[in-house]
């Protein structure tokens, strides 16, 4: 199976080196990975030394060094069997036109990103038949050009049809990907399983965007889990009236999950954009739970005051650049 991730940043390397590495070591279809991220620096990194993967912290903290193909453009790649899209929200149609280049007949484009909306952005440039959605709750943190910390362990990636179909081919991927070592599942409700990830990020990412602290000291902090649990009560509340299955209603389960398998130093997506002085996610996340609650009737104050703080701080970053 060739894989092809474009937008290999922190989650994308570690997904890809799981892929890589697992694939070598155990005993499912073998998968040749490509990463495509146009930071040249980055992959000269890792054509140069392979991707360095930091597994847990502190002490007991180990390193390895996965080797792997890595380029700054899909062009010259050729034909695969599944792109993995995992740009930002806002860089979809931008990948969509990159992925263009690697689309054979047989292949399918997955989208792992955050958010809502994915899909269809996908589809309106490759075609919706090509289209499968997916969530991971495996987490990524770059250290360094070449170098990232994963959090793989004990996490999931869950994978569907969108109109609900377990398909031979959801099924293949699912079953290489698991045999690599990344524990895959297939749904027959991806809408559900992309709200549920969704509930997670809006527990988590604005709060640690605005108060820049990583998860140990977040989750921490009594007056920032009441905050998380009424945002995410909020998307409980809109999900609802939309007619999407949760599969967990109960926001502390919610807001504890978000850190499960991650070291306490670990930081959120929309944290690490921050302190890149990039654009974070927010308008397809809490922004998302805001446009659904108005279209619905139900309020979403708490996640209204978080989108409108994370877009000062993006605006306040910009000014200072």
């Amino acid at each position: 199976m060739r894989v092809c991730i474009v937008g290999a940043g922190a989650l994308g390397c570690t997904i890809g080196a799981a892929l890589a590495r697992g694939s070598l070591q155990g005993g499912g279809e073998p998968i040749e990975v490509w990463l495509v991220n146009r930071n040249r620096d980055h992959v000269d990194a890792i054509t140069r030394r392979g991707l360095l993967v930091r597994l847990g912290d502190g002490p007991a903290a180990t390193e390895h060094a996965v080797r792997l193909r890595a380029a700054t453009s899909t062009r010259g790649i050729g034909p695969v069997d599944v792109v993995i899209v995992l740009v930002k929200s806002f860089a979809t149609a931008d990948a969509a036109r990159q992925a263009e280049a690697l689309i054979g007949p047989e292949t399918v484009v997955l989208t792992l990103q955050n958010g809502l909306g994915n899909e269809q952005a996908l589809a309106s440039v490759l075609g919706a038949p090509r289209v499968l959605q997916g969530i991971t709750y495996v987490g990524g943190q770059m250290i360094a050009p070449g170098h990232v910390s994963s959090g793989v362990a004990g996490k999931r990636t869950v994978i569907g049809e969108p109109d609900g179909q377990v398909t031979p081919r959801v099924r293949r991927i699912a079953d290489a990907f698991g045999a690599a070592g990344l524990a895959t599942e297939v749904t027959d409700d991806i809408t559900g399983a992309v709200w549920d990830k969704l509930l997670v990020n809006v527990s988590t990412g604005a709060l640690s965007a605005l108060t820049r602290l990583t998860y140990g000291d977040l989750m921490a902090d009594p007056g920032l889990e009441r905050t998380a649990c009424a945002a995410v009560q909020e998307g409980i509340d809109v999900a609802a009236a939309l007619g999407v299955t949760l599969s967990v209603h109960e926001p502390q389960a919610i807001w504890r999950s978000a850190a499960e398998g991650l070291p306490a130093d670990f930081k959120t997506s929309m944290l690490q954009s921050i302190e890149s002085g990039r654009r974070t996610e927010i308008d397809v996340i809490n922004g998302a739970l805001v446009r659904g609650g108005e279209r619905t009737g139900v309020p979403t104050p708490v996640n209204s005051t978080l989108v409108a703080a994370v877009r000062g701080l993006e605006t306040g970053l910009r000014h200072a650049q």
